[in-house]
């Protein structure tokens, strides 16, 4: 979901105007709008001279929130939609792949949860390496615990009848289609997923390495803080496969 002020555009009722009013609230984007006390900011807009214009653009933005949610499906839709959607992206380890059915599902999330040192962190390098092989991925890393060396070693055993030289071009392609960002705090991951909305909106679909798979190790580091708690333990990690 976009800062307002990249609506402007698409949608002319989102302009200036109504933007100073929202950040008067506090409101710079359409996460915001969740969050927010729609009837007082509907109060507050009655108040002002360009009532009516300022209740046309909370109305928008609330078209625009619903426009993005998915309608409600019954339990015999989602079971036919998920034999015909079996799209998934292999992790590379064998026996999560057979429990996941195959691997992490695209267009869904996947999430890993445990104890600090169970082995979240290796699921997400070895995946991020397997999938780096044919897609782009990016890795979001909110505890420095991204290892390229680690990459390097899944890789050496991956490919390990392989040539010296086919070893350095594969490694050379997986680390090049690795993006990885450190996060340290919620607001710098949505600036981060907001730039990568841009990136998959514009994303060319007619070939090439596309992007196909977000990793956020992990989430919690960021959400704790926010919830008011400085408990590590039970870190989760969380997978998104996109289908683009």
């Amino acid at each position: 979901m976009a800062p307002l002020i990249n609506l402007e555009t698409e949608y002319p009722i989102i302009d200036s105007s109504f933007r100073n009013f929202c950040a008067s609230h506090g409101i710079f984007s359409v996460e915001d709008f969740l969050i927010h006390d729609l009837y007082m900011l509907a109060a507050f807009a009655e108040q002002s001279m360009s009532s009516e214009r300022l209740k046309e653009g909370i109305t928008q933005v609330l078209s625009i929130i619903d426009e993005m949610h998915q309608p409600w499906l019954n339990g015999m839709e989602l079971l036919e939609d998920a034999k015909r959607n079996k799209h998934v992206l292999p992790t590379g380890i064998q026996g999560i792949d057979l429990l996941l059915g195959g691997g992490v599902r695209i267009g869904q999330l996947t999430e890993l949860v445990g104890p600090s040192s169970s082995g979240k962190t290796q699921v997400c390098l070895q995946t991020a390496s397997n999938v780096a092989s044919n897609h782009m991925v990016l890795y979001l890393d909110t505890g420095n615990s991204f290892s390229p060396e680690r990459i390097a070693y899944f890789l050496g055993k991956t490919n390990d009848l392989a040539s010296a030289q086919d070893k350095k071009s594969i490694l050379q392609k997986v680390m090049s289609n690795i993006l990885c960002h450190s996060v340290f705090d919620i607001f710098a991951m949505f600036d981060v997923l907001h730039q990568l909305e841009s990136h998959l909106r514009y994303q060319d679909g007619g070939g090439g390495c596309q992007m196909r798979l977000l990793i956020v190790d992990s989430i919690s580091l960021l959400i704790s803080p926010v919830l008011g708690s400085n408990s590590t333990q039970g870190l989760n990690i969380s997978y998104t496969a996109y289908n683009l």
